[in-house]
């Protein structure tokens, strides 16, 4: 009686590997995935929420219409990034394709719109408080948005190209769009190192904060441009970093930014009100003291 074959293919053990450590990344529903998109998106919901009136009070007193602009649109994206993160089986679901779509591009535009006018904000001297700078800043913002997004939705709607579908699919068509406009923003922040480091860096902000940002969003970028090569060429490692960037952009981008322009912002109003008190006591004769 000969023994029963019991082998398993090494394929397929290897396939079941892939897909258990890529599955959270991949896919439309996965527990760990959404609560990587939904826990950042709430926290920071409810802390703009807690701390609103302050916010709208400085903002109305230091009159920075570039800042309030911001900040509006900092709530317009957080709560889109929220339904995007809590809407994730839309892009699977029968019939919701479209829907789907119109928030992914919905959730970009505010995302895509505050972190290019924050790099034409980067390229002039200081903060612009006036109507013209704010035109002008959103101008060039707003430009780049709205070609960015005309792309898209003529590979989406018109080309059928999933770009906005999270999925294993090489497709060429994909991975090329994304590919161009990655580089784009590759080549805009290499372009402010490069102004940092030559003989023009007066013309940027002098703060760290603003170097730090742009170094961050630098190396970013070069990795998703990095993971949309890789893609292209249909190596699916290159499609999971892509998936995960994805989720970082998404959970982390939104707070990162507030931390590095807005908060300082605020913070800065509270130092500029502190050091008001101290002068008008110090004036008053508060601290002096008789030493003798």
């Amino acid at each position: 009686m000969s023994n029963p074959n019991f082998s398993i293919p090494i394929s397929s053990i290897d396939d079941a590997r892939i897909e258990t450590v890529s599955g959270w990344t991949n896919g439309c529903i996965s527990f760990w995935r959404e609560a990587f998109l939904v826990v950042p998106a709430v926290l920071l919901l409810l802390y703009l929420g807690f701390q609103a009136r302050r916010h709208v009070r400085k903002l109305t007193h230091r009159m920075s219409y570039v800042m309030i602009a911001y900040y509006a649109i900092l709530w317009f994206s957080a709560l889109l990034n929220l339904a995007w993160s809590l809407l994730q089986d839309w892009q699977c679901a029968s019939g919701m394709a479209v829907g789907w779509n119109l928030l992914s591009l919905s959730t970009e535009i505010g995302m895509l719109l505050l972190e290019i006018s924050i790099v034409a904000f980067l390229l002039q001297e200081n903060y612009a408080s006036g109507l013209e700078s704010l035109a002008h800043t959103f101008l060039i913002s707003g430009s780049f948005v709205a070609a960015d997004v005309l792309v898209q939705s003529i590979f989406i709607f018109g080309f059928r190209v999933p770009l906005l579908v999270n999925s294993n699919a090489t497709d060429g068509g994909k991975w090329g769009v994304l590919f161009v406009q990655t580089l784009i923003l590759t080549a805009i922040y290499c372009y402010i190192l490069f102004v940092h480091y030559s003989k023009w860096r007066d013309r940027l902000p002098p703060r760290p904060s603003f170097y730090k940002y742009v170094v961050v969003m630098f190396a970013f970028n070069a990795m998703m441009l990095l993971a949309c090569g890789v893609a292209g060429f249909g190596f699916n490692f290159g499609i999971w970093c892509y998936n995960f960037l994805v989720i970082c952009r998404h959970s982390l981008y939104l707070p990162y930014l507030y931390l590095t322009f807005l908060a300082d912002f605020f913070q800065e109003e509270d130092w500029l009100l502190d050091s008001a008190y101290y002068s008008e006591m110090k004036e008053a004769g508060f601290f002096d003291t008789d030493w003798e």
